[in-house]
């Protein structure tokens, strides 16, 4: 089973640890995403993912952020979830959200969780079902 995911606490532990959870977060979540995509040829090592956001300074993360959004919203229209956003709009929010008083990423990162949850209900429903 996919495990929920909860904005505030991500928020907080990240903040907690000093940004060491968020590098947590990466990884577990992309490792959800290949579980919950199955064989989409769009496997994404979660360690290489790790590797190069904290390489890059974090720049690697809003790339992922963009190919992980619409990764989300293609299982979406294939599990008939409803995923609005798509990895344009959290790249916008990333970027240009930081110039509104620094609170676009934590907009950014609180639809992607909010649609990783959409999709992990999915996922554990259809699991139940079998």
């Amino acid at each position: 089973m996919i495990q929920r995911r909860e904005f505030w606490v991500i928020l907080l532990l990240t903040i907690v640890t000093c940004g060491i959870y968020y590098y947590i977060y990466l990884y577990q979540v992309t490792k959800d995403l290949n579980t919950m995509a199955g064989n989409d040829d769009k496997f994404t090592d979660p360690a290489m993912v790790v590797v190069l956001s904290i390489v890059t300074c974090g720049i690697y993360s809003w790339w992922w952020y963009y190919q992980m959004g619409n990764r989300m919203q293609n299982m979406g229209m294939a599990n008939n979830v409803r995923v609005e956003e798509n990895g344009t709009t959290y790249l916008l929010w990333l970027l240009l959200g930081s110039f509104v008083c620094g609170i676009g990423p934590l907009i950014g990162l609180y639809l992607f969780i909010k649609n990783f949850n959409n999709l992990a209900f999915a996922y554990n429903s259809s699991l139940t079902q079998m």
